[in-house]
């Protein structure tokens, strides 16, 4: 399956399919095994860049969905 990355309404990036993850210093980030992962986009989370569910509690509200 190629990778699909799907915006949930004011919440993460949902990542699905086999992709590769680094942090800013270019170490990779472990998502063997995981079907899914979530990506942050509020910037509040506590374990970026997963999500971990903060921008239920700050109240993120996304930007318009992207223009084609």
């Amino acid at each position: 399956m190629a990778v699909k990355i799907t915006t949930r309404p004011n919440g993460p990036y949902l990542i699905e399919g086999e992709c590769e993850l680094y942090d800013p210093t270019g170490a990779p980030i472990n998502t063997a095994g995981q079907a899914k992962i979530a990506l942050c986009r509020c910037g509040a989370s506590t374990n970026k860049p997963m999500c971990d569910g903060t921008h239920n509690k700050v109240g993120f509200q996304a930007s318009e969905a992207a223009k084609k």
